[in-house]
């Protein structure tokens, strides 16, 4: 490994005779390490003053930026250093642990927790001569309440090495795939593309979807429902099921009014009336994917929204007359395993709160899937009594609707089940057949509690097709009488296009990627704007077209559905101690060098491919013009770059000067929005000859701390943003992070700064040392 601190040599010192006292340090013997600076507060009050607790703030080693950092002619051996913005939290560790005897690991539960356990051991071995031997000792918490914590250190373990060469290999595996492929893409498309492992998969599957939904052909049919009526005088709606016993496909306006008129003659009679009970089953507690898919069909979360949220929970919130409590279990997990003790917990809970109707006689039991690791348990509530309710005006809005879905999610899976009354009719007027469904819910059971919500938006208490409807008493043999008939046309429609629900659900079910790398996947996708994401629902862009076209055509083998899956389950296997890490990378990196070596073969040929045929010359040197690919897409350059500097945008990918509602002060011509280098601004439509132009004010909601005045995001050179006072250039006002508008807890300072960091956005005080790190939606 790399060094990041040079040791100086040890050289002779002069020694006056007499002997030093050396002071003895003070303070706990024992030390704690966790990630999170939030969960110091949360773990400090149950243990109190026994031990020290410090955070790593995530990986602080890791495989250098700069190079592969893996050398593959040596059994794949890693490349690591320290982080360069993590050297100062190193430093910080180790001189708060030398006089600290016994270091308990405590970094999340999973493979990136155990791989930070490991490199932070490891360097403190390296460093014995400085800070002495340490005791290192792994502790895990499934949840951070004063129960689980004491027990995880009274019962502690030692590093799990399988699941730190889990980790190693994931991370050797995306490191190969991203900087073996990226430079490929900046040869055919342009700099700054990347290719990952896993998001390329994910990227296929969007696209695939898209170009279903663009090559979709709609089909007409028709349906048509009876409006029919008892001898009671009771109506209700029948519909056209079947023509002499089969199954009736009405293509056509002239194939559905035949049928109309047929239907027009005839007794309508009932030949079958079924009635019978149905019990539908509460739905297991949340794993990560299922909290993922519930908070965007009911919130319209993000995957990664959702997990920040999920993480605020997990780790402390300040709860009146509790103090820093952790709400939740650990939300990254795929078990439905629940802890004896929850279940019993919470079927008090429904006993004495909800009704003892709605507590079965014994705990329900849910199966998770084969692949599932069972090293945590299903997401739930610390405590099922700490209902939302009770804690509402501790948590902010978001908050308190995750911790809201998470609780009613695992409370309603301890419940009966909901109990309807179906009722099934079929009705004769020959040669058809029309039906009748009706359900009635009897007893809501955990419905009480969880209400269920289909893909669509629509509540899935009763199944989609039967629908609520309530049927009068009708009997066999009954005559009915004819209302009205209700024809109707329809269309097939295309599949729909993934949204954050659908997507983490198809990448469960195909087993692209694992609980804590869904939100990940989706994030990049969008971040490198690969794929847009517009009322939910995700479309590929052009750029991230191109990209898995490129991508399938050189490295179709590993960029797929089957390859990805397997993967995962061989480092599944490497985790359980049956696969040896290095040779899964050696027999991945024989494959992948082929077609690496294939891929630049014929990359030049791809790139003209992309360039396309333009009959175009450049009107300032002669060559011929060619398609490339810019931070805006595609425009037209010379080939002669650099030497020939010409390029315009390509026809139909101009960017579009929007109108806006107002006319010019000077003039009265139209206004509009146009960019410049400083970004948007609104300019006469008349330009040149009218150059009346105004800037285009975007508040951020904090007022100026000097004026007074509202402070508003503006653009530097080379469109660097930076936020000033609007009553500049009278108040001088102005920071390059965005103000946001919430105090500072420490100091009291009126708004905070915020500023984004590759994955992470950092809140942080510029009048104190106030500093917060959050996971960037």
């Amino acid at each position: 490994m790399e060094e990041n601190v040079e040791e100086k040599p040890a050289g002779k010192k002069k020694t006056s005779g007499k002997k030093k006292k050396t002071k003895k340090a003070s303070g706990p013997k024992k030390a704690i390490l966790v990630e999170s600076p939030t969960k110091i507060k949360t773990i400090k009050k149950f243990v109190k003053s026994k031990y020290k607790i410090l955070a790593t703030k995530g990986h602080i080693i890791d495989l250098p930026k700069s190079k592969l950092g893996v050398d593959v002619d040596n059994s794949f051996e890693p490349s690591y250093i320290v982080l360069r913005d993590k050297r100062k939290v190193l430093t910080e560790l180790k001189k708060e642990l030398k006089p600290v005897e016994e270091v308990f690991m405590a970094t999340d539960p999973d493979r990136e927790g155990e791989a930070i356990c490991w490199h932070i051991s490891e360097e403190l071995k390296r460093s014995e001569k400085r800070l002495g031997v340490k005791k290192i000792h792994r502790v895990m918490f499934n949840e951070i309440t004063k129960s689980a914590v004491l027990k995880g250190l009274e019962n502690p373990m030692d590093i799990n090495i399988n699941l730190v060469n889990a980790q190693q290999a994931r991370r050797i595996l995306d490191r190969l795939v991203g900087y073996k492929i990226s430079p490929l893409l900046w040869g055919a498309i342009r700099k700054g593309l990347s290719a990952g492992r896993v998001q390329s998969v994910a990227l296929k599957l969007i696209v695939d979807r898209q170009r279903e939904i663009d090559s979709f052909n709609p089909v007409e049919y028709w349906s048509i429902d009876a409006k029919l009526e008892n001898n009671g005088k009771e109506s209700f709606i029948a519909r056209l099921a079947e023509k002499d016993g089969e199954k009736i496909d009405l293509k056509n306006k002239e194939e559905a009014d035949a049928a109309v008129a047929a239907l027009k003659s005839g007794e309508y009679t009932i030949t079958e009336v079924i009635k019978k009970e149905r019990k539908r089953n509460p739905l297991p507690p949340f794993i990560t994917s299922t909290l993922q898919q519930d908070a965007a069909r009911k919130f319209r979360f993000t995957a990664q929204k959702t997990m920040v949220i999920a993480q605020q929970l997990y780790e402390g919130i300040n709860i009146e007359g509790e103090g820093q409590v952790g709400l939740i279990t650990y939300m990254r997990t795929d078990s439905l395993r629940v802890a004896a003790e929850a279940q019993a917990e919470a079927l008090e809970y429904i006993k004495t709160e909800i009704g003892q109707q709605y507590a079965p006689e014994t705990p329900n039991f849910y199966k998770s899937k084969k692949s599932a690791q069972d090293a945590h348990e299903a997401i739930r509530p610390t405590s099922a009594f700490r209902a939302p309710e009770k804690i509402k005006k501790d948590l902010d809005k978001d908050q308190f609707k995750v911790y809201s879905l998470i609780w009613s999610r695992f409370v309603s899976s301890q419940m009966t089940p909901a109990v309807f009354d179906d009722t099934r009719v079929k009705i004769q007027n020959s040669p058809y057949m029309l039906r009748a469904n009706g359900s009635i819910q009897k007893f809501d059971g955990f419905l009480k509690v969880y209400q269920i919500l289909t893909d669509n938006g629509k509540n899935g208490g009763n199944d989609e097709k039967e629908g609520p409807n309530m049927l009068p008493e009708v009997s066999e043999g009954e005559k009915l009488g004819l209302l009205e008939l209700l024809p109707e046309q329809h269309f097939t429609q295309p599949p729909p296009a993934y949204t954050d629900a659908t997507l983490v659900r198809a990448l469960e079910e195909k087993d692209i990627g694992r609980p804590s790398t869904y939100a990940p996947i989706i994030s990049t996708l969008v971040w490198r704007k690969y794929v847009d994401r517009k009322k939910s629902k995700f479309t590929p862009t052009e750029l991230g077209i191109v990209i898995s076209d490129v991508l399938l055509k050189s490295f179709g083998e590993i960029i797929n559905e089957e390859f990805t899956a397997k993967m995962e389950d061989d480092l599944d296997r490497i985790e359980e101690g049956e696969v040896e890490w290095h040779e899964l990378l050696r027999v991945f990196h024989e494959n992948f060098k082929k077609l690496l070596e294939n891929a630049e073969g014929h990359m030049e040929e791809l790139k003209k491919e992309i360039e396309g045929d333009i009959k175009e010359k450049c009107e300032k040197c002669g060559s011929r013009m060619i398609i490339k690919w810019g931070r805006f897409g595609k425009f037209l350059s010379c080939e002669k770059y650099p030497e020939c500097k010409n390029a315009k945008p390509l026809k139909g990918h101009e960017r579009v000067e929007e109108k806006i509602d107002e006319k010019c002060p000077d003039c009265g011509e139209p206004l509009i929005i146009k960019q410049g280098p400083y970004g948007s601004f609104i300019a006469c439509s008349k330009y040149p000859d009218c150059k009346y132009t105004r800037q285009i004010l975007k508040k951020v909601g904090v007022a100026c701390p000097d004026c007074g005045g509202d402070i508003i995001e503006r653009t530097a050179k080379r469109r660097k943003k930076f936020y000033g006072c609007s009553n500049y250039p009278k108040c001088n006002f102005m920071v390059w992070d965005r103000p946001v508008n919430k105090k500072c807890s420490v100091c009291g300072a009126p708004f905070l700064l915020e500023k984004y960091k590759k994955d992470k956005v950092i809140v942080y005080c510029s009048k104190c040392d106030f500093k917060e790190e959050k996971e960037n939606e």
